[in-house]
């Protein structure tokens, strides 16, 4: 298939992973398991599929040199730092815009920089028949099947007799948002409702008429916009972008169409790595449930994660994140993890720039 192309959304701060995670080096540019960086990680799971000199990076202006920096693989042009964040919606759309005027027939997959796949050979089987019910004119949306009743995410409603990890797309129902969590334990028990993985697969087009018909605003901007590699382009892209519509794709696009098909994905290893407590379940642990990624004493200690790059020594604690970094040491409940933004606020407020 000659014309799929893939996106790679790279705009997010990852406030939920300060200290570590700055505005210059956040969460996708981090290495939390390996050698490789999340974006990096993610580059090379597609590449079976979409080689890097397809692929295309919409990130931010603090970003955009690290990213470039890191995935010398990807062309520099395909990396571009969006003017305005603008949530996903107009960064899509703008993307749908620069592939169409490259390649009419263009298929876009489209794929979150910083989620962690652990089975990336059945993720990838998956991207196939994606691709072609999107060639076909649909818009698809991967599902993966949820392992417990999360109220964090939300839902994709499939039909009740779709198995997971059947290959080929079928319509939804319907999408849900974050659930509470006596509704997230009835969407567990009933079997056809899916979590909502934030990969979306259409044509350049068939997106583009879509935002004509549900985003016409944006949709405008967008089509004002002279082909990409115009001399005209990125100063065009500078004046309008920022004017864009500030929503997801989910409100604007998905949960208004009629042409939705959805892949009902069973257990690829999928987390879209939300806060530090995600992090310390998708590391190794020791016999008392202790993660670390550098070098730490522990004695009469358990279920906690530590990130440091000198010795931290733990003694008669349990349940703790500690992240420490040369100008800042985070130490926090784990069960509070996801809270971790709010300390970032904090910050941002007392015009602390040095820490963000």
């Amino acid at each position: 298939m000659s014309h799929l192309y893939g996106l790679i959304l790279a705009g997010g701060r990852g406030t939920r992973f300060w200290p570590r995670s700055r505005r210059r080096r956040a969460k996708q540019v981090l290495r939390f398991f390996g050698e490789s960086s999340l974006i990096q990680e993610t580059v090379a799971r597609l590449n079976p599929v979409v080689p890097p000199d397809r692929l295309w990076i919409i990130t931010n202006q603090h970003l955009r040199a690290e990213i470039v920096r890191q995935l010398p693989e990807v062309p520099k042009r395909q990396i571009l730092a969006e003017p305005a964040q603008r949530n996903t919606a107009p960064a899509i759309g703008l993307a749908a815009h620069i592939l169409e005027s490259i390649d009419p027939e263009a298929v876009m997959g489209v794929f979150p920089a910083d989620h962690v796949i652990r089975r990336p050979r059945e993720f990838v089987r998956l991207l196939n028949p994606a691709f072609r019910a999107a060639k076909e004119g649909k818009i698809v949306v991967l599902g993966i099947q949820p392992r417990w009743a999360e109220t964090g995410y939300g839902y994709i409603e499939f039909p009740e007799d779709v198995k997971a990890g059947k290959w080929e797309p079928v319509s939804v129902l319907g999408f849900r948002e974050k659930p509470d969590a006596a509704t997230a334990a009835r969407f567990l028990a009933a079997g056809n409702f899916y979590w909502n993985a934030g990969m979306f697969f259409w044509k350049a087009s068939v997106l583009l008429d879509a935002l004509r018909r549900f985003l016409p605003s944006t949709a405008a901007l967008l089509h004002s916009l002279p082909a990409f590699g115009a001399s005209q382009f990125h100063s065009r892209m500078e004046e309008v972008f920022p004017r864009c519509d500030n929503i997801s794709i989910d409100y604007a696009v998905l949960e208004k169409a009629s042409n939705v098909a959805g892949v009902a994905a069973g257990d690829v290893g999928w987390s879209d790595v939300g806060s530090w407590n995600a992090v310390y379940e998708l590391h190794k642990r020791d016999n008392h449930g202790n993660a670390v990624r550098g070098e730490a004493l522990i004695e009469s200690s358990s279920g906690s994660y530590v990130d440091s790059e000198k010795l931290v020594a733990l003694l008669g604690v349990k349940d703790l994140i500690v992240v420490d970094t040369p100008d800042a040491l985070l130490i926090a409940d784990r069960a509070r993890a996801q809270q971790v933004g709010e300390l970032v606020k904090r910050l941002e407020k007392a015009g602390r720039e040095d820490l963000l």
